[in-house]
């Protein structure tokens, strides 16, 4: 269920100043979401799968806090980020 390694690196790529940019917020929102949408499809099919569904909570729930600090500290960014992931039409 996690990113391959091929996927990760692109999207840090697309979202990072650099290749090795992992730490950057916008980085960590996108490989985030990323494995979201995966989780969510995993628990479409498996309904009973409980714990994949806490670790989805879990899961949104990081994100949430990383995308109120990216508001908090930079507005801007913050919103391009909201738009280029298609999150809260």
């Amino acid at each position: 269920m996690a990113l391959t390694k091929e996927k990760t690196a692109a999207t840090v790529a697309a979202f990072g100043a650099s290749a090795k940019d992992t730490g950057n917020t916008k980085v960590q929102v996108a490989l985030l979401t990323e494995r979201i949408k995966q989780l969510t499809e995993h628990c479409k099919t498996f309904k009973k799968d409980k714990s994949a569904s806490r670790g989805l909570i879990k899961l949104v729930g990081q994100r949430r806090n990383l995308l109120k600090y990216l508001e908090r500290t930079e507005l801007d960014t913050y919103r391009a980020l909201i738009k280029e992931l298609g999150l809260r039409k």
